[in-house]
């Protein structure tokens, strides 16, 4: 395990910001005269009290694809969830898994990209962007681990190039979370095998005018590792808001603190020797640590919104992908690390002037980072330095976006977006240092017809582009071999198109479209590494399918279906596979509710067996999961009992093939490694509403 590298005040206020809410909810419910309140309202999201957005809301009229939508707490308030970033997954398509413990971020899989934690989907809370540019473990990092779900109101999505208020990171799709300002005092504990504890505690109170929102999170987890995971997990909010109709304004802090010990991906040949446990290392000195302190402005002023942040982040991991193969006698281990403060913000203003909507806005982010670092490790202690930078990384981003009502029922839509970034790097190797600068413009258009009073149709086209590391921008020599490099473009395109349709009635929901997506260069993991490097261009077809029905009064049906196929381009037939693509996705649930306070809910995740390598010689195997929960209210408490992989699936949760050399073996051999899914596990969890 590394030493922790995070401050002792950020540790203290995530803790302290635990406390303070169980002090918060428990004076607000002492001060309540009111009678107890009535039984959870299941469909409004109780009783929590979180207004109700979700995918039973009309999109027609008011949506510009057939793939984007809204997914609300109700929708996900009892669906089990064994990790934070699967809410994620609430996105149809999306697949959230992991093979380096629980405090790290998620690879995410979505239209045909092994998204690496982040580098083509972008993601946001309260107006934040969370994708981690220049990162220490790979471009786009995108971690969601601080986010307490109690406190999400609602998950807005959109896939694809084609919306102008975003640019970073967005050519496969977008996730913004909005968090609540209100919620009625509660606390809840969880418990279950395999050491998992945890509490979270708050609520909100009127406060001069205003609404505080104050909610603490800790988690605690060993998983079924042979080697303990020892996940301690502190998370804090405290969200103050204020205002009227005509404005509204909101000013947060959130903390983050976590460390953990990881069992990473391991070779099937040491399993199937006998080497090690399906659930064993090879390493046992791998594992991190994140500190994340956020301070957010945000509001409403009229037709004008604006935020503002900063936020302060440190990381450190280590890893050992390859094992003996580079180093037969101190081994391949490596640190990353990464210290940074992000600061930014955005505004934008409406012009409404008869049939055509204008939005202009502007968004400016520069990222400090003081230290971005890799270091070869003996023990998890640094002792040699493999590159260490210090970069200066500033993004500005400029856009209009307009709609226009043609004819009754068909809107136009067009946008354009100007982003340029440059960046400063300081390295040290003298030759890596130096400035780059790259700028891109990406228009958009779309159109959406309203066939029927229950079917709309949409054709979209768009670009955007992802960021390439900063250090790759500028880089003459390369710091392992002393030979020299090839330089990258900061700035790489993507362009997409995109057909679909709509169909909603009083109980069913309905989606389908059917896109292409191309990127100038792909970002790809590269295993002896542990980091994304470019790789030729790309392009993907696709289909997509989404439904979300109500058979009857106390029954939800949810399914989505994708498949995408997904090639380099410029490579010869039969090397053109991208490594990682998983081509079909599927999810689907049902939640029945035999009566008003017991909820049942079963769930279905399969991704399917995805190449390896280019020439799709090697493949992963597919995976099946399904797990099921109960919830039961009895007036303020409310009772779950969550089964998790209920059928005892020994599939993988990620699978990857490279070189490696393991103890007493002559020389490097090719092999799949494998992060094993968790075994059958069983939670209970006890809340209570003030």
């Amino acid at each position: 395990m590394p030493a922790n590298t995070a401050p002792a005040h950020a540790r203290h206020l995530a803790i302290g910001l635990a406390g303070t809410a169980l002090c918060t909810f428990a004076s607000a419910a002492a001060a309540q005269t009111a009678p107890e309140p009535e039984p959870a309202d299941k469909q409004s999201g109780e009783p929590q009290q979180i207004i109700v957005y979700g995918r039973g809301l009309e999109e027609i009229g008011i949506a510009r694809s057939g793939s984007q939508g809204t997914v609300g707490y109700a929708d996900f308030d009892a669906i089990p969830i064994s990790r934070v970033g699967e809410l994620l997954e609430n996105v149809p398509g999306l697949i959230a898994t992991q093979h380096s413990g629980s405090g790290k971020a998620n690879q995410f899989f979505l239209r045909g990209f092994n998204l690496d934690h982040g580098t083509d989907f972008a993601g946001f809370v309260d107006s934040v962007p969370i994708n981690m540019r220049s990162h220490g473990h790979g471009q786009g990092y995108l971690d969601f681990n601080f986010l307490i779900p109690e406190t999400v109101e609602r998950i807005d999505f959109r896939k694809g190039p084609y919306f102008a208020d975003v640019g970073d990171f967005s050519a496969a799709g977008t996730a913004a979370f909005k968090t609540a300002d209100t919620l009625r005092p509660f606390a809840e504990v969880q418990a279950g095998e395999f050491g998992f504890v945890r509490g979270v505690a708050g609520g909100s109170t009127e406060l001069a005018g205003g609404d505080l929102l104050i909610v603490g999170d800790a988690q605690f987890y060993d998983g079924p590792w042979v080697l303990d995971e020892n996940l301690e997990r502190f998370a804090g909010l405290v969200k103050y808001s204020f205002g009227g109709e005509a404005s509204r304004f909101s000013l947060q802090v959130n903390a983050y603190d976590a460390r953990w010990t990881s069992t990473d991906q391991v070779p099937e040949r040491a399993v199937a020797s006998g080497l090690i446990d399906r659930f064993g290392n090879i390493d046992d000195d791998l594992g991190g640590s994140t500190t994340r302190l956020g301070f957010v402005f945000g509001g409403a002023v009229g037709d004008t919104s604006f935020s503002a942040y900063a936020t302060r982040y440190e990381f450190a991991l280590v890893s050992n992908f390859t094992y003996l193969l580079e180093d037969p006698v101190r081994g391949d281990e490596f640190v990353q690390r990464d210290k940074r403060w992000v600061l930014g913000g955005g505004v934008s203003h409406k012009i409404e002037r008869g049939p055509v909507a204008i939005n202009i806005g502007a968004d400016l982010r520069h990222d400090a980072i003081d230290e971005v670092g890799l270091f070869r490790s003996v023990d998890a202690v640094p002792v040699e330095t493999v590159r260490l930078d210090a970069i200066d990384q500033t993004g500005l981003g400029v856009y209009v976006d307009s709609q226009i009502a043609i004819a009754p029922g068909v809107r136009g839509f067009a946008g354009l977006r100007f982003d340029y970034q440059t960046v400063d790097v300081r390295s040290d190797l003298a030759a890596n240092s130096g400035n780059a600068d790259d700028d891109l413009f990406a228009p958009k258009f779309g159109l959406a017809w309203q066939a029927s009073k229950i079917i709309e149709l949409y054709a979209n086209y768009g670009q955007s582009f992802h960021s390439n590391d900063a250090r790759g921008a500028t880089i003459a020599v390369d710091p392992v071999s002393g030979g020299p490099a090839e330089r990258v473009p900061l700035l790489v395109r993507a362009e997409g198109a995109e057909l679909g349709a709509r169909l909603e009635t009083a109980t069913l929901d309905a989606t389908v479209v059917g896109f292409w997506l191309e990127l100038d260069s792909e970002l790809v993991f590269i295993g002896d590494g542990g980091t994304t490097e470019p790789n030729d261009g790309s392009r993907r077809y696709g289909v997509e399918a989404n439904l979300f029905w109500r058979p009857v009064p106390g029954v939800v049906i949810d399914a989505a279906y994708s498949y995408t196929d997904a090639k380099f381009v410029g490579q010869g037939a039969g090397a053109d596979a991208i490594p990682g693509a998983v081509p079909d996705v599927i999810a689907a649930g049902i939640a029945v509710s035999p009566t008003p306070d017991l909820t049942v809910t079963a769930r279905l995740r399969h991704f399917g067996n995805a190449p390896l390598i280019e020439d799709r010689s090697v493949s992963s195997d597919a995976t099946t999961l399904v797990n099921l929960a109960g919830y039961y209210d009895l007036g303020a408490m409310r009772l779950g009992v969550e089964v998790f992989n209920l059928f005892d699936s020994r599939d993988a949760d990620i699978t990857y093939f490279y070189e490696s050399r393991l103890p007493g073996e002559a020389n490097g051999i090719e092999d799949r490694h494998f992060h094993p899914v968790e075994p059958r596990q069983v939670r209970a969890s006890l809340r209570y509403t003030f």
